[in-house]
């Protein structure tokens, strides 16, 4: 009986990790092994990356918030109680854009959040 080395399936199987190897340096674009193994470290360090993202762009939400607010003579962490129990519902991420982009609408808010700390 024939060897069977199912050729089409691996040729594929090789194509495909070499193609997402494209732009690699050296040999880990050009040879399987080492592609794969440089390709499925891209793959895990793109899984874990995209969950950082959403804690990097959060902090620095959080840090734009706090440099606007302390210009504003009040605390981040006041702040974000002042506007909870004044129940504006804002989030981190339109905060900082306020408060980067449009810092009289952001001023209006911390007076806002100021009054409402002052009346608890």
């Amino acid at each position: 009986m024939p060897r069977a080395t199912n050729n089409v399936a691996s040729h594929k199987r090789h194509k495909k990790y070499l193609k997402a190897a494209r732009g690699y340096v050296g040999a880990r674009s050009k040879l399987y092994r080492t592609a794969r193994q440089a390709v499925e470290k891209g793959w895990t360090y793109a899984y874990r990356d995209r969950k950082q993202k959403k804690r990097q762009f959060r902090r620095l939400w959080i840090t734009r918030i706090n440099a606007a607010a302390r210009a504003n003579g009040i605390s981040y962490s006041n702040l974000i109680n002042g506007l909870n129990l004044s129940n504006m519902q804002i989030n981190r991420k339109v905060l900082a854009h306020l408060a980067w982009h449009d810092s009289a609408a952001f001023t209006a808010i911390c007076q806002q959040a100021k009054t409402a700390k002052e009346k608890n």
